[in-house]
């Protein structure tokens, strides 16, 4: 394995500081090769990049990492895995949040335990679709008995604000992480949950560090797309992108990353990645990848280093940016606004 930095979230707990994220192996971004990707995992685990996320509702995502551990096994033998982390989720549907009782929520930690073929999950981070239904802080301290049980290690959170990740806290919640999405273009979690973070001892776990792809030289210099976006994912991001000032000021930020990535010879997202990681109380970022091609660029962010003019080209763009939207995950948690349609919200009743 290469020497690809890590950090840990908790003592003798170490994971790479690149995830490989699982949401666009889940459908609705084009058609998986499943050969194909069980290869990619091999290649990024070998790499070093030896910690993986996924989600209960990201659908069959789960059982092609067990998969992977068990070719991977079959091939290199039964201690080759001793770095792999996986990080799953766990989060229930927003039609069950008001009924889910102590049973429904074993049963789904039951489940992922047998889809990912171990005996106790490495870190699983809890959601919550709608705070108007305040049953999170209970349904949480049954994931804290499934724990104490040795059916799994750490608790973290996922898109939690800070007022709810302080209430978590302060009901004696032992996380050690919250996933959020962090980008050059929605810096939320900066404002008031890396505080929070700093003072719990909770680290940050960060998805969307590149857009869904809009902060790459594919669309450097291209025209504003329009409806229908190839998928979820660009769907997602190009509200983001809205949101954080519109197209043209998102070129400005593209022609200024462009710029420094020339000055270090990498690419342009490996630079908006890096300047993720260094923000305060990130622990990694988290990156969705469908193909292995882009792996070597993501080891070249990982030994990345900006300076002080990089960081001023790019603050001379954010400071245009438009004020953010609220806390972390706020708009999303409107469910019929413009974030919030593009969520689906019950796909833990459904087989798969």
């Amino acid at each position: 394995m290469s020497t690809v930095p890590r950090t840990e979230l908790a003592p003798g707990y170490s994971i790479s500081r690149m995830l490989k994220g699982g949401w666009q192996l889940a459908g609705g971004h084009g058609g998986i090769d499943r050969a194909a990707a069980i290869a990619d995992m091999s290649a990024y685990y070998q790499a070093g990049i030896t910690t993986f996320d996924c989600a209960d509702i990201y659908t069959g995502v789960e059982e092609l990492i067990g998969e992977f551990r068990r070719e991977h096994r079959a091939r290199h033998g039964a201690d080759s895995l001793a770095q792999l982390r996986v990080h799953t989720k766990f989060v229930p549907d927003l039609a069950l949040l008001s009924t889910i009782d102590k049973r429904q929520v074993e049963q789904i930690i039951d489940r992922s335990l047998r889809r990912l073929g171990v005996e106790r999950l490495d870190l699983v981070q809890f959601h919550w679709w709608d705070y108007r239904v305040p049953r999170y802080v209970e349904v949480a301290h049954w994931l804290a008995e499934l724990q104490r049980a040795g059916k799994i290690e750490l608790l973290g959170g996922t898109n939690f604000d800070t007022r709810r990740a302080h209430e978590l806290g302060d009901a004696g919640l032992p996380l050690r992480s919250m996933q959020v999405q962090y980008s050059l273009l929605d810096q939320r979690p900066r404002a008031r949950l890396a505080a929070w973070c700093a003072q719990a001892g909770v680290k940050l776990l960060c998805y969307g560090s590149v857009a869904g792809g809009f902060l790459s030289e594919r669309w450097l210099g291209a025209s504003e797309p329009a409806e229908p976006l190839e998928n979820r994912s660009l769907v997602k991001y190009k509200l983001i992108i809205d949101d954080f000032g519109g197209w043209d000021l998102f070129q400005a930020l593209l022609q200024a990353l462009q710029q420094i990535a020339q000055r270090h010879g990498t690419s342009l997202s490996a630079v908006a990645m890096r300047w993720v990681l260094a923000q305060p109380e990130v622990a990694a970022v988290i990156v969705g990848v469908r193909r292995g091609d882009h792996l070597p660029d993501h080891l070249r962010m990982l030994a990345l280093q900006l300076d002080a003019a990089d960081l001023a080209a790019l603050d001379a763009v954010l400071a245009q940016r438009r004020p953010d939207s609220g806390d972390v995950y706020e708009v999303e948690r409107d469910i019929e606004g413009r974030h919030g349609r593009v969520m689906k919200y019950d796909l833990n009743d459904k087989p798969h």
